[in-house]
C-alpha cells in the first residue's frame, strides 16, 4: 500500500487507511498469490514489539492503528489523525464479508476450549471455512511441523492469537515459509468469538472507552498495560517522532 500515507507512532509506520481500502488490498494481494503480514498496532504493540521493528521494515508488512491511544499520539505529535480506527475484532468479520467466496482459515493460539468454540463461530456465524486449528499451549508445543500442517491445509488466512509480541514474532519468523496470503495477529479475538470474554457495549465502543471496559473486567492482567506501559508508550512516541 505504498500510495497510502503513514503516521510514525513510536517508530512504527502506521497506515492512514480505512477498512474498505485495507480489505480491497488484502484480497487483491491474495489473488496475486502474494503474502501480507497484517498487524494491528495499539499502545501495547508499540511498547512490546520494539525489538521486531527491523523485521517489520521488509515488504509485505502492513501496520494499522488500533485504539484511542494511537489517535492521541498522532494528534499530539504530528497534528494529524487516522481516517478510521481499525482493530482485528471488527476488521476480520468485515474482511470475510468482502470476499466473494468463503476464505480458508487456519486458527492458531488460544486455550483449547476457546479455540474450539471460536472455530465454530467462524464457520457457523461468519460463513468461512476453518481448515485447521492449533491451540497456543500443548498444541503448538507438540507440533514441530506446524508450518507444513498449515500449508497442507491450503489456508488463505492464518489468524494468530498469542498476544503481543509473541504473535508478531511468530508471524515474522515463519511468513516466508507459509503459503497463506494473509497472516495476522489478533490478540484476544478468539476469546470474543467463543463468548469467553464480552465486548464492551456499543455505546462504550462508540465513545472510545472499550479499553476502560476491559480494564474493569481484568484489572490484574491489564493494570500495568494502562499505567506503566502507557508512560513507556508516550516516551517511545516522543523520542521517535
Amino acid at each position: 500500500m505504498r500510495s497510502i500515507p503513514t503516521i510514525q507512532v513510536g517508530g512504527f509506520p502506521v497506515l492512514k487507511t480505512t477498512s474498505a481500502e485495507l480489505a480491497t488490498h488484502l484480497l487483491a494481494q491474495r489473488q496475486l498469490r502474494k503474502r501480507v503480514a497484517l498487524f494491528f498496532a495499539n499502545t501495547n504493540f508499540v511498547v512490546q514489539c520494539r525489538d521486531l521493528r527491523s523485521q517489520m521494515e521488509s515488504g509485505g508488512v502492513v501496520i494499522v492503528n488500533d485504539g484511542v491511544g494511537m489517535e492521541i499520539a498522532a494528534r499530539l505529535l504530528h497534528a494529524d489523525r487516522f481516517r478510521e480506527n481499525l482493530n482485528g475484532t471488527d476488521f476480520m468479520p468485515f474482511l470475510f464479508r468482502q470476499s466473494s467466496t468463503p476464505l480458508r482459515v487456519f486458527m492458531l493460539g488460544g486455550k483449547p476450549h476457546v479455540l474450539q468454540k471460536a472455530a465454530q463461530y467462524v464457520t457457523q456465524e461468519l460463513g468461512q471455512v476453518v481448515v485447521g486449528s492449533c491451540d497456543g499451549y500443548d498444541g503448538i508445543k507438540g507440533n514441530p511441523h506446524l508450518v507444513e500442517t498449515i500449508n497442507r491445509a491450503q489456508a488463505d488466512v492464518v489468524l494468530v492469537a498469542m498476544g503481543n509480541p509473541v504473535q508478531e514474532k511468530w508471524i515474522l519468523d515463519h511468513r516466508q515459509d507459509l503459503h497463506a496470503g494473509i497472516l495476522t495477529g489478533v490478540g484476544a479475538l478468539f476469546d470474543f468469538w467463543a463468548g469467553d470474554k464480552p465486548r464492551a457495549p456499543a455505546l462504550v465502543q462508540k465513545i472510545r472507552l472499550e479499553w476502560f471496559y476491559r480494564l474493569c473486567l481484568e484489572p490484574r492482567r491489564l493494570a500495568r498495560r494502562y499505567t506503566v506501559d502507557i508512560v513507556k508508550f508516550l516516551k517511545h512516541c516522543y523520542h521517535c517522532r
